[in-house]
């Protein structure tokens, strides 16, 4: 049983919200009593993940954004802003994986583009953030790395150098705005059940037994446990957490 959350009065911003991780961070949000903005690249899937919870009598709105582009970002948090007049958590989560390749091969465009939107689109979604929380004086930030930021892999340097990167731009901008009432925490969420690792497997860039014995729990963790995380760190029950990486992994990193 997950634990209960009241969020009324408070808004949520969720990027890669139309499916996936995001997107039961955002129907969990949507229950604790949270306005939410959906933010995804996706137009028809986040139509339907924003018409969903409406339908449900939850407040929310679904904004387009490409977070590799930093004036698209700022119009999602100003529309976030303009439309519920505040911003409190944020959970930062939209993000790419790439097929294995050897380190000796790997094209600059690939590096690019992994980095693009894992890394400088983390870092453009929480300067805008901090931005309105600044104002306020108060808010939770919770960014999304992975267990490729903790350990490393064969054939995943692009991937995992972003999300290492994701845990740096964490503990820094923590470390800077825990004075100013504003904390930031990043999850590292081993193999989930989403579309994502559905097309992995679906390639053979993802063996599923291998993954399953990766994770000393046997099983693929699942959306909503990812959200719980979020949720609890975003909560006042994290109220003393400050930069952390959170693995939510099975046990991965912990072997």
């Amino acid at each position: 049983m997950n634990p209960m959350y009241d969020f009324n009065g408070q808004v949520a911003l969720v990027t890669g919200a139309s499916s996936g991780m995001g997107l039961a961070t955002a129907r969990a949000f949507a229950a604790a009593g949270a306005s939410v903005v959906l933010a995804d690249i996706n137009t028809d899937a986040l139509a339907s993940a924003t018409e969903a919870l409406k339908a449900a009598g939850h407040a929310a709105i679904g904004v387009v954004c490409d977070v590799s582009d930093e004036e698209q970002v700022a119009a999602m948090v100003r529309r976030s802003v303009e439309t519920y007049g505040r911003l409190d958590m944020a959970f930062n989560n939209a993000g790419v994986q790439a097929p294995p390749t050897d380190a000796a091969d790997e094209p600059a465009s690939l590096f690019d583009r992994v980095n693009a939107i894992n890394l400088r689109g983390v870092w453009s979604c929480m300067k805008h953030e901090l931005g309105q929380m600044r104002k306020q004086g108060s808010g939770a930030i919770v960014n999304c790395s992975s267990l490729g930021g903790l350990v490393g892999l064969p054939g995943r340097a692009a991937y995992h150098a972003s999300k290492h990167g994701v845990l740096g731009l964490t503990k820094s901008a923590a470390l800077e705005y825990a004075p100013r009432g504003i904390r930031i925490n990043a999850i590292c969420p081993g193999t989930i059940a989403t579309p994502m690792v559905t097309d992995m497997l679906a390639k053979g860039e993802l063996d599923l037994s291998v993954a399953l014995a990766n994770q000393p729990i046997g099983r693929l963790g699942e959306p909503e446990e990812i959200a719980a995380s979020v949720l609890w760190l975003c909560s006042p029950g994290a109220s003393f957490v400050v930069g952390i990486a959170l693995p939510v992994d099975g046990g991965y990193t912990a072997r």
